[in-house]
């Protein structure tokens, strides 16, 4: 089930059974030669919406624009600062605790993003301790690469040049997923050169096609699809899992727990 293609009503009633919703989130930034700009909010997108197939799961639009300062060397790369990507993911939160969300699933496809996340989460969870009161609701992150059985199969898949960006476990999946916007493009080495992250015109001088560590040409849409399917398992079984989690409702003062 989407949000953005349900109306109030709907949603409303789907609250009456479930209180958990899934935020696809990435980024849209370079992706090398050959790999969409979309590729980091394509591959949550992809895979929570093949899961909410067989399963009950509410998604959320996608939260399409992230942490990526460090590609704007190359066009088309689109970024927020950590503070205003920090600030939204709160207000999206916020925005949907005020409807009776408690269960917040947030799938996340660009590494770049993860300390801002998790930023996030920190703010909108001390917001409720300095209140000494219970926040009513529970954040999770999880990188789709992260999921149950997927980076073993990604490992088996592509057992060299594989990398860290622009890598061919990402792009197969947006593959199976647009086959006809597949590219094709030269680049050399095969395997393109590791190192840091820092900002943009460092990044371009280091990495002057966009990869990192990784040769993107291994990529086909059936490993697209097979990553696809099981990552999509593998969420499925985390929802049902983040599901039943309990929360507290105790206030901070009653607890006698140093930590």
């Amino acid at each position: 089930m989407r949000l953005a293609l349900s109306t109030w009503s709907e949603i409303e009633t789907f609250l009456q059974r479930s209180r958990t919703i899934v935020i696809p989130i990435g980024s849209n930034e370079q992706h090398g030669p050959i790999g969409l700009l979309g590729t980091d909010w394509m591959c949550p997108q992809i895979i929570a919406e093949y899961a909410q197939e067989s399963a009950d799961i509410l998604i959320a639009p996608t939260f399409n624009i992230g942490m990526a300062q460090h590609h704007l060397g190359f066009p088309g790369t689109i970024t927020l600062r950590p503070s205003t990507f920090i600030a939204a993911i709160e207000d999206w939160v916020r925005s949907l605790v005020a409807h009776g969300f408690e269960k917040i699933y947030f799938l996340n496809g660009h590494g770049g993003n993860i300390a801002s996340i998790e930023a996030a989460f920190s703010q909108l969870y001390a917001d409720a301790s300095f209140a000494r009161q219970p926040a009513g609701f529970a954040l999770k992150l999880t990188n789709w690469w992260d999921l149950e059985g997927v980076g073993a199969l990604a490992n088996q898949q592509f057992p060299t040049g594989h990398g860290i960006h622009a890598t061919p476990s990402e792009i197969a999946v947006t593959q199976w997923a647009y086959p006809d916007a597949i590219k094709s493009a030269p680049y050399s080495p095969q395997i393109a050169n590791s190192g840091p992250i820092r900002e943009a015109h460092d990044f371009r001088s280091r990495f002057p096609d966009g990869r990192m560590g990784s040769d993107p040409g291994q990529a086909t849409p059936e490993k697209g699809r097979e990553l696809v399917f099981l990552a999509a398992r593998g969420l499925i079984k985390e929802l049902e899992a983040f599901s039943r989690e309990t929360t507290p409702l105790s206030h901070l003062g009653s607890s006698t727990n140093n930590c």
